[in-house]
């Protein structure tokens, strides 16, 4: 599935879609950014409620399909505007890590 069809199926709201055709072969939940630098694969959907600058520089280290923040956390000022100029997607869902997480899984 790739990142634009994760975003309609699921009804999220994208911040930026750099690349929605990025294809998602998993999903990665994690708050601790370091940990998850050191974690999340490749092509993952990074699930997290952390909402500042420091996702997108993360999301382009581990090279993660996108940023999902879950629980309805909107990104800070001007991380939407970086996240499309570094190429990294980022949407917001309403229902928490877990559920998000799941639902991403049964589709894949």
């Amino acid at each position: 599935m790739t990142v634009k069809e994760l975003a309609e199926k699921f009804n999220l709201t994208v911040h930026a879609l750099p690349d929605g055709d990025r294809e998602i072969t998993g999903v990665y939940i994690g708050d601790l950014l370091s940990w998850v630098m050191g974690r999340a694969g490749a092509d993952q959907a990074w699930i997290t409620i952390m909402s500042n600058r420091n996702i997108v520089a993360v999301a382009t280290l581990a090279d993660t399909a996108c940023i999902l923040l879950a629980e309805g956390v909107v990104p800070d000022e001007g991380v939407a505007s970086l996240a499309a100029e570094k190429g990294v997607n980022l949407l917001t869902s309403e229902q928490g890590a877990y559920e998000t997480a799941l639902a991403i899984s049964r589709l894949l």
